[in-house]
């Protein structure tokens, strides 16, 4: 049995919501696949909630995502649960920029730096190489530009607050796993409420960054084994829940019980049993049915 949640787009009334799930009962069927029970969700109201037997999620993602195109969708091969472990990434996931991207516009190589950064994320460049890269064009800029980049560019995703407050609340753990910096990731994990921060650190001498790196690099594998180390803390049978938007974070959303790619590239979007593609991160709350009356700020 899958379990399918979607939340259309507002714009849609009744009749229009109607229209596209005779569409996707139409499409569905083409490919076997039943609807055994459609309902909306008793604690989040805009969440369409489609019981699929003898279905596989793979197919089920495709038809829903194309049909109620742009949604916000969940999907699960058993009960959908609030997760007790939330692992996310931080670039254009937690937060709305590529820190990386703002912090280079300081030193006038914005535009060169931002088009390394999007080819990684969509799965072009090798991880550790295109980054190592981009740190080494960074070479002599002033560490002070850091904390200016994080008070005049870095803002906070819409919703990242109150979904990982709400989380907090219901006894979840919270991890923020970046391949970005810890010159960085740290303020931003303090002001969301994170409770433990993993990343890249970058080199400093003489108040000036090095164009170098220290320790090992967090990448796809290391934000996957965060996610496992931190699980088997939990046990095994804890539920898990992963956030992130690019290429780098395949290894993570796959291993979660729960992979959501959020605004995400493509790659992650088929890596992934949730999307975010039309709301913000409370689009996460709604879609395990967490009542606005238990959302919580960090």
């Amino acid at each position: 049995m899958v379990i399918a949640r979607v939340i259309a787009d507002p714009a849609q009334n009744n009749s229009g919501l109607e229209a596209r799930l005779d569409a996707a009962t139409a499409a569905l069927g083409d490919q076997g696949i039943s609807i055994a029970a459609v309902s909306m969700l008793h604690d989040a109201r805009d969440v369409l909630q489609i019981m699929l037997p003898d279905a596989e999620i793979g197919g089920v993602s495709k038809v829903l995502s194309e049909v109620f195109a742009p949604c916000d969708l969940l999907l699960s091969e058993g009960d959908i649960a609030v997760p007790q472990l939330f692992v996310s990434d931080m670039d254009s996931t937690m937060i709305g920029q590529e820190c990386i991207d703002e912090l280079a516009d300081y030193a006038g190589l914005k535009d060169r730096i931002a088009e390394i950064t999007e080819r990684a994320m969509q799965g072009e460049l090798d991880f550790e190489r295109a980054l190592r890269e981009r740190v080494g064009l960074l070479a002599g800029l002033e560490e002070s530009a850091i904390d200016r980049c994080l008070a005049e560019r870095i803002t906070p995703m819409e919703g990242a607050r109150k979904l990982v407050g709400t989380l907090k609340a219901k006894g979840c753990r919270t991890i923020l796993v970046t391949g970005g910096f810890h010159h960085f990731a740290d303020p931003i994990a303090e002001l969301l409420g994170f409770d433990r921060v993993v990343g890249n650190r970058l080199a400093v001498k003489d108040g000036k960054l090095t164009g170098q790196l220290l320790g090992a690099i967090t990448d796809s594998s290391v934000k996957r084994r965060v996610l496992l180390d931190e699980l088997g803390e939990l046990g095994e049978e804890a539920i898990s829940l992963a956030t992130g938007d690019g290429a780098n974070d395949i290894p993570m959303l796959e291993a979660a019980t729960f992979g959501v790619a959020y605004h995400a590239k493509p790659k992650a979007r088929e890596a992934s049993n949730g999307q975010i593609n039309r709301g913000d991160l409370i689009s996460v709350l709604k879609l395990f049915g967490i009542p606005e009356t238990d959302w919580v700020i960090s």
